[in-house]
């Protein structure tokens, strides 16, 4: 194998913030969901977040029911897109655009006609039908609209750099919407063939001259430098439940914040589930999703790679992998949704239905991070005060 003596170098990285857009309320599409009348005042049922039943917000009757138990089922991802055309988890829809907003909607069955669920504008059916898969799986709600809200509050009170006033000044806008968004999870083996370096570190030792009192003289250090040995192989990665998410309604940077998912507890579909809540069909299809996967795995693929190279520094140059034994599911997972107004501005936050995480947007007080920056800059100058003291 050739080899090669460097030096060695380290490269930083950069890194920054982004700025996540506006959240819209997820429209409410397919699947659309039976609903559920009382029995004792015929008002419509709602499901009943941490508990299998539904209750009723007119006469307060609860109406239990068992969930069902059957396995929750990875289909075969190959197979399914063979198979889509005739498949009875499939059905068709309608999708219609809003010009006012851009969203892409469903339309309801037997409408012509119906408001956007984003901003209210009146759309008219033109649109193009879509064959969607139906959901499963879900994770009911668990946490209620109260909890969340309580939640939230206590979110913004940890928020170190937001203003004083924040807590107490901000004020939520109306009711939060509880909505259940489209995921795909994906499972699949990889083989991964690979070429790269391996670098070894070793010490050598270097002479040099300082000049001490008008006279040069011989010193000698130890200087670390870095052996590279050309490597080959091949890893293997097997991937269970890559969550990957199906809407674009709500931003990808705040939906990757939003991880505290307990996907062990998958139920059933059940479209008791879901009364009184919004469900938004998916518009991140099967083939896109897996690519979105895809990107995922290759980051777990480089750290196997990486590991497998061992050495103290690890270089990849090229990289083949092969994915196969490839399933799916596609779920929905529960969120409450809600804007809050803070000096005239207003901010959006989501919260996990089920683990009760938050996040959102918030503002920042510009005292307090330049108080913080001042007084860091203090610290500093007393270290440096009190090393060039013990000199």
């Amino acid at each position: 194998m050739d080899t090669q003596d460097t030096p060695n170098t380290s490269n930083p990285q950069a890194s920054g913030d982004a700025q996540s857009p506006a959240v819209r309320a997820p429209a409410t599409g397919a699947p659309l969901h039976n609903t559920f009348p009382c029995k004792s005042c015929g008002a419509k049922l709602v499901f009943k977040p941490g508990a299998h039943a539904l209750t009723c917000r007119f006469c307060g009757a609860v109406n239990e029911f068992d969930a069902k138990t059957e396995v929750i089922e990875e289909l075969d991802f190959k197979a399914h897109l063979q198979e889509m055309q005739g498949s009875q988890e499939t059905e068709d829809r309608i999708v219609v655009h809003c010009d006012a907003c851009g969203a892409d909607l469903p339309m309801k069955p037997n409408v012509t006609s119906q408001n956007c669920d984003f901003c209210g504008t009146p759309i008219v059916a033109t649109g193009h039908t879509r064959k969607l898969i139906r959901p499963r799986s879900l994770l009911p709600f668990h946490i209620t609209d109260k909890q969340a809200r309580d939640m939230f509050q206590t979110w913004l009170s940890a928020r170190w750099f937001a203003p004083s006033d924040l807590k107490r000044a901000a004020a939520v806008d109306g009711r939060l919407a509880g909505c259940y968004l489209p995921y795909w999870t994906y499972d699949a083996d990889a083989n991964t063939p690979y070429t790269g370096q391996r670098g070894d570190d070793y010490w050598t030792t270097e002479t040099y001259s300082v000049t001490v009192n008008g006279r040069s003289q011989m010193r000698t250090r130890q200087v670390r430098r870095t052996r590279w040995t050309s490597v080959s192989g091949q890893v293997f990665n097997h991937f269970d439940d890559v969550l990957v998410p199906a809407s674009a309604s709500v931003p990808g940077e705040m939906l990757a914040k939003l991880n505290e998912w307990d996907l062990q507890n998958l139920t059933p579909y059940d479209d008791r589930f879901l009364s009184g809540f919004r469900a938004e069909s998916y518009t991140v299809d099967l083939p896109e999703g897996f690519s979105r996967a895809i990107t995922i795995m290759v980051e777990w693929i480089k750290r196997t790679i990486t590991a497998d190279i061992g050495g103290d520094h690890q270089q990849i140059t090229s990289m083949h992998p092969r994915y196969s034994a490839i399933t799916f599911k596609h779920v929905l997972l529960p969120i409450w949704i809600a804007a809050y107004r803070y000096r005239g501005k207003s901010y959006r936050f989501i919260v996990n239905a089920r683990s009760g995480q938050v996040v959102g947007d918030r503002p920042y007080s510009w005292i307090k991070i330049t108080l913080a920056v001042i007084a860091g800059l203090i610290v500093l100058g007393v270290i440096a005060l009190f090393i060039a003291n013990s000199r």
